[in-house]
Order: structure tokens, then C-alpha cells, then sequence
């Protein structure tokens, strides 16, 4: 999934262990699942969870207490920025809001980032130590990435003031990420336990319209200026709404929370809210969205430019090197960023003709493929055969962490199919709230059961779920004694580089038992290698969308559909798809480095909770984290 800054962000999207039993047992119920006994008996176990200590105790220094100030200012002002964001975290304090794009709230966006930079640097970070330290490097690299980001965008049209910010892209509708797939998710998100959470609710929807024109406004200004993705990337945008525009409510995503209430409302007060909802989606929302809808057709998708990549947009040298930095969390270029994936293609590519050739299968790469996506012991016949199928995968994953990690996160996970209206999107992990009150979920694409084969879903499992995003974002939602900046939010670089890692520790955790699956997850790491190379190809070396699905096809072994529909993703989001392999170098550098250095004494379960238990940090804060974790070690008494 996509994502913003460390911010700024979920996909793309994220404290003491979880009982295994308790999460199969829960797995697959409907959300906030977790229940009373199970948390209780998890506090019995493993103790409470500490408290973080408080900011401005008689111990901090003068510069602890200003980054304290700090960062939960920032946190609040975020939350109260972002509302939408707020409830996919847990917090219900702004349920009835949409962010404010206005021009004004756009502008005050820009004069923030410039404040926050300024405060932070003027905390002197010698002056702390620990997780204070991380918490400025952190707070730091993002401040000076919005300003960075705010300043590009100003420089396209001198003295005019454009509706863009760090926060505020040209970009944000596309076939990737929009209305019509935020608007359900939130709905999914949202707590529904009291009269006045469906009120709330009903205000949101009634803010959409002017949110829509706001979105408008931005999506019109990247057009007048240049800041819109190539046509046919985004052709297929306006048929993604089809859901949303519905006229009937019993199959509108929008309306399903209407249509079962808690018992503490009142039924004379649920037929009340059912009407207001009926009335709200069916006036107000759904006319709005056609208009929306109607603008994407017949104005923005045709105004689309005919040229590829990022150094077509203005200032497009500069835009890209900033979108590498956002994502990728380093210091890494467009040109070593592709010769990486050029020596990782060609690694991968002699690992799967060893796979293949394992199997007893005596033809080439591509008819190998064909043979593994039409043979029918590979397929599917239900949604139901497929979901149960990973849930047998996790319940397998499960008892297994204990032998990789000190530590595993409470917070339960599930496994449900993805809604109808997100089509043949990839299977994705939805984060639990920061509070536990919901758990995490991996959602399975059902909606297309050719595309996603047996022998991709060891690897799937082990990506979104465990030991991927669900370990890696519930533990971090879990830590004691860190921010709640830190705790809630992520980078592409990192989580992305985390879960790419955790699909090589599949081995490990009984998993891969075929040369199918095997190759499976193969094919999916060669996918990720050669996004360096046709995400660099497209944006900054003048590859053609021809020559970037034919790379993907020979080497990932992708179908000729995905192979475009990855393509075009990576045209809209440049730089995002490199983040996970230029990540998951990096963690497996760091893990070679800490064996280099520690011999004998190198325990990978207190490596692994190292790159963990700090939060989701920028790649270039990670390295110097382990870095103090290395030392750390070398300096405590051996056994």
C-alpha cells in the first residue's frame, strides 16, 4: 500500500507476547474480537503492559522536556489534522470529521512543517540519550522531508499559491488510492457501539461534499500546472466507484453499519438513524461521489499527460530524488538503486531455475509458470477453500515465533476476504487500533481466485501477517516508554523492507516444504528486485511502459494483466515500490554486520527484537540504532 511519510502513513501500510492458541482461536470472527478472557489471561501471564513514563518528570533534562512537549503536540495536532486517520488508530474523538484541504488549512499544513523543523532543531539532541535520541533523529528526518517536500511544490508556479503540501499530494486520487477505497475502509474502521458513534458517522458523510470539492480543487490545479499521472495509468479510476454509487443501500459499503445495530440502541432510535443514513447516502453522498466521478471521466483521466515517468513533471529530477528519500528511508540514488535490482534479478533468477528444475520440470522459466497458474491442484474453487487455507498457513506460523523472537506483540489478527469493490487488488494486512480495542486483519483477495495460487500464500502469509506487518505494527503499537508519534506511524522503507525479510524466514517456521511453494515465494522476491529496476527504468533512466511490464513478465513471472496493473502502480506512486527491497537489504546487512561482529555471542530472536522494538524507524535512524544494539551486547557479560 502506499505511504507517506513516517507521519504520514499506515500500506503499504505496522510489546510483550500474544498467546499463539488465543489468536487461532479468535481468527476470522468479526472485528473486536479480542475478548475479556483472552486479554486477561494474557495480563496474567505476561504482567501489564508498563505505562510510559511522563514527560517533564524532575529527572529530565531541559531538552528531554522540550522533545516531550514536542512530539505530543505533534501527535495531537495530527490527529486533529488527519481525522480520518485518527479512527483507522483507534481514536474516536473525531469521528464526525474529514481532513480540511481547503486552501487556508493547506497553507497552515506548510507553516507547520516549517515551525516543527525549526523546534526540533533547536533542541540540542546531545543533550539526550536512549529512546529520546531515536525520538529527535525520527522527528528530524521526517520535519526536514515536509519541508522538502512543501518547497517542490511551491517551486513549480512562483507567487501562485498551489493547494499542494507534504500532506496534501497532486497525486492522491489515483487507481491505487482514493474515495472509492478509503471511503469503505474507514467505514470498516470506525467504532459503532453507541447512538452517538452512528451520529457521528452520519456527520462525516455529510461533510463528503465539500471534501470532494476540495479534492477536486487539488486534482484541477496538479492538472493546470502539470502534477497528473499518465492517461493510461489512471484509465481505469472512474470504474472503481461503481460500489459506491449504488442506489441500493443494502449492497452500498456505505450503509452496512445500518443494517445491524447494537442492542444498546433503541429500536425507535435505530429505524430513526437507518432514515437520516438512508437519506444522507442517497441525496447527499452518492450525488456528490457521481459528480466526483464524473469529473475524473470526462476532465482529469483524458487530461492525463502521454509522456511516462517523474522527470516529465515539473521539477521532476528533484521530485523523484525526494520520493526515493520519503519512501526508502535512505540515501540510496536512482542509479544504485537500479544496479541493485539488476544484480538482485540476476541472483533470483538462477535461485528459480534451481526451484524449477527441483520439481522434475525440464521446460523454461515462463512455461514453468504457465504449468503452475493453469494446473487446477494449484486453484481454488471457493472464497471459503482459500481463506480456510490461510488460516491452516498462520495457525502453523504461530506456535514457531517463539524461536525467532524474545517478545511478540498481544494484539490478536484475522483472516477475511477483501471487499468486492477493491477488486484484484493485492492481498494487504489492515492494522489493529493502537488501544487493542480491534484487531489486525489480513485480507485475502477472494474476488479473483485465479490470480493468487497456492504457491504464492506461504510467502503472502508470512509478508502481511506474521512474522511481517501484523508482528511488526502491533509491536510497535505495544511498546512501552516510546511516543505515540512512534508507536502509531511507520515508513515504507522499513515496514516494507520488514516484511519482505520475514518471507525469507519462512524456512525457519516449517514453511516452503515444496519446490512450489518455494518458488512461490521466489517469484515474489523477484518481483520485488525488479521494481528497482522498472521503477528507476520509468522515472529516471526514460524506459518505455512497454519495456517495464516485458522486464516483469520475464523475470518476476507475472501474467501479462498484473504485469500492467503493477506498472501503472508504480507510475502513479514513484519511488514506493523500491522501498521494499532496498529494506529488506538493508535489515539483512545490519543482521550480517551484528554476526560479524558479535560471533558466538549473535542470539537472531535479540536481533530481531532489536530492528523491532524501537518503532518503525527511518533506515538510516535504524543502522545507528544497532549499531548502540551491537555495542550494547559486546559490552554485556556473556552467559
Amino acid at each position: 500500500m502506499a505511504q507517506k511519510n513516517c507521519f504520514s502513513q499506515e500500506i503499504p501500510p505496522n510489546e510483550t507476547s500474544v498467546a499463539p492458541g488465543a489468536r487461532r482461536a479468535d481468527r476470522g470472527r468479526p472485528r473486536g474480537f479480542a475478548t475479556r478472557a483472552v486479554l486477561l489471561w494474557s495480563i496474567l501471564v505476561f504482567g501489564p503492559v508498563a505505562a510510559v513514563p511522563a514527560a517533564d518528570s524532575p529527572a529530565e533534562t531541559a531538552p528531554a522536556q522540550a522533545l516531550h512537549r514536542l512530539l505530543d503536540s505533534e501527535w495531537e495536532w495530527r490527529l486533529v489534522q488527519f481525522p480520518e486517520r485518527a479512527t483507522e488508530l483507534g481514536d474516536h474523538r473525531y469521528d464526525d470529521r474529514v481532513t480540511d484541504q481547503s486552501p487556508a488549512a493547506i497553507t497552515a499544513r506548510r507553516d507547520h512543517h516549517r515551525v516543527r523543523l525549526a523546534e526540533i532543531r533547536a533542541i540540542d539532541r546531545s543533550k539526550l540519550a536512549g529512546e529520546d535520541r531515536l525520538s529527535w533523529d525520527v522527528l528530524a528526518f521526517n520535519a526536514e522531508l515536509d519541508v522538502r517536500g512543501d518547497e517542490l511544490y511551491r517551486s513549480v508556479a512562483p507567487g501562485r499559491d498551489l493547494p499542494f503540501s507534504a500532506d496534501d499530494s497532486p497525486f492522491q486520487v489515483n487507481q491505487m488510492a482514493g474515495p472509492q477505497f478509503n471511503l469503505p475502509r474507514l467505514t470498516l474502521a470506525t467504532r459503532f457501539a453507541n447512538e452517538a458513534d452512528y451520529r457521528h458517522y452520519l456527520a462525516r458523510l455529510n461533510a463528503l461534499p465539500v471534501s470532494l470539492q476540495q479534492q477536486r480543487a487539488i486534482l484541477e490545479a496538479g492538472r493546470s500546472t502539470g502534477w497528473i499521472p499518465p492517461r493510461i495509468a489512471i484509465a481505469r479510476l472512474p470504474g472503481q466507484f461503481a460500489s459506491l454509487l449504488n442506489a441500493d443501500l443494502t449492497h452500498h459499503p456505505l450503509f452496512a453499519p445500518f443494517q445491524k445495530f447494537p442492542s444498546e440502541v433503541p429500536e425507535a432510535t435505530q429505524a430513526e438513524l437507518s432514515a437520516a443514513a438512508a437519506h444522507t447516502i442517497g441525496d447527499v453522498v452518492i450525488p456528490a461521489l457521481q459528480g466526483f466521478r464524473d469529473y475524473l471521466a470526462t476532465t482529469y483521466v483524458p487530461a492525463g499527460t502521454a509522456t511516462l515517468g517523474a522527470m516529465q513533471l515539473p521539477h521532476g529530477a528533484d521530485y523523484y530524488a525526494w520520493s526515493l528519500q520519503r519512501y526508502n528511508t535512505t540515501r540510496m540514488s536512482a542509479r544504485e538503486i537500479h544496479e541493485l535490482g539488476l544484480r538482485e534479478v540476476a541472483r533470483i533468477d538462477g535461485e528459480m531455475n534451481a526451484a524449477m528444475k527441483e520439481a522434475g520440470f525440464s521446460g523454461t522459466l515462463a512455461e514453468f509458470r504457465t504449468y503452475l497458474r493453469t494446473d487446477k491442484r494449484f486453484q481454488f474453487s471457493s472464497a471459503e477453500e482459500e481463506l480456510v487455507a490461510y488460516r491452516d498457513i498462520a495457525k502453523r506460523i504461530d506456535p514457531q515465533l517463539p524461536d525467532l523472537f524474545v517478545e511478540l506483540p498481544r494484539l490478536p489478527y484475522g483472516v477475511r476476504a477483501m471487499p468486492a469493490e477493491e477488486g484484484n487488488n493485492a492481498p494487504h494486512y489492515i492494522r489493529g487500533a493502537l488501544d487493542g480495542s480491534r484487531a489486525g486483519w489480513f485480507e485475502a483477495n477472494t474476488n479473483n481466485l485465479e490470480a493468487w495460487p497456492r504457491w504464492t500464500m506461504d510467502a503472502l502469509v508470512l509478508h502481511e501477517a506474521v512474522p511481517g506487518h501484523h508482528l511488526q505494527i502491533a509491536r510497535a503499537q505495544e511498546l512501552p516508554g516510546i511516543p505515540k508519534l512512534r508507536r502509531a506511524f511507520g515508513n515504507s522503507g522499513y515496514s516494507e523492507g520488514w516484511g519482505l525479510y520475514s518471507e525469507g524466514l519462512g524456512k525457519q517456521l516449517g514453511l516452503y516444504a515444496d519446490p512450489y511453494s518455494w518458488f512461490g515465494r521466489l517469484s515474489l522476491e523477484a518481483h520485488r528486485a525488479c521494481r528497482l529496476v522498472v521503477d528507476t527504468g520509468m522515472h529516471s533512466l526514460s524506459w518505455s511502459r512497454d519495456k517495464a511490464i516485458e522486464y516483469l513478465i520475464d523475470h518476476a513471472q507475472l501474467d501479462r494483466g498484473f504485469a500492467e496493473a503493477e506498472i501503472d502502480r508504480y507510475l502513479v506512486w514513484p519511488g514506493q515500490a523500491t522501498a521494499y527491497k532496498v529494506g529488506e537489504q538493508e535489515i539483512l546487512a545490519l543482521r550480517e554486520k551484528a554476526k560479524s561482529a558479535l560471533g558466538p555471542r549473535f542470539d537472531l530472536r535479540r536481533f530481531h527484537n532489536a530492528v523491532l522494538d524501537h518503532g518503525a524507524l527511518p533506515l538510516t535512524v535504524l543502522e545507528t540504532s544497532i549499531d548502540e544494539w551491537i555495542a550494547s551486547e559486546k559490552s554485556t557479560p556473556g552467559p
